[in-house]
């Protein structure tokens, strides 16, 4: 599973630095490899509602930042969750178009969006572990 997560990390990583090309036909793109927006959807809303919950990077964080987001804005996380599926599936291959609400240095790049919270790279660690978490809870559904 880790080598997957790496993958998987890797391959937005990727994303992000070069323009999305085409997979040839006979080659099924990331996006149809997840199984669709569904699935993209499942595994973004197991993952935003384990975030919530993870004590390193949620309510219970020792980062001020992420302790509040995680107990003041929980309003905000139906749309928070509705916009890691638009981005997941965009850089996945899919049909599906993201809007970034603060444009990063590229048109899928979320530093802007996530300066404000000054995560450690111990926090990133956690939040990555925590997807893989979720991908693990997905493939077994």
């Amino acid at each position: 599973m880790k080598k997957f997560l790496i993958a998987m990390l890797s391959i937005f990583a990727l994303a992000l630095a070069l323009p999305l090309q085409a997979a040839p036909e006979t080659e099924k793109s990331l996006y149809e490899r997840l199984g669709g927006v569904f699935a993209i959807a499942a595994v973004v809303d197991h993952f935003s509602d384990a975030v919530v919950q993870n004590p390193i990077v949620g309510k219970t964080s020792q980062n001020p930042a992420l302790r509040e987001w995680h107990t003041k804005n929980l309003s905000r996380l139906p749309g928070l969750k509705f916009e890691r599926t638009l981005w997941l599936c965009e850089v996945s291959g899919g049909p599906f178009k993201f809007s970034p609400t603060k444009p990063g240095k590229t048109h899928l790049g979320l530093e802007k969006a996530h300066s404000d919270l000054k995560i450690s790279p111990e926090e990133f660690d956690e939040v990555a572990a925590e997807l893989g978490r979720s991908l693990d809870q997905s493939a077994r559904a």
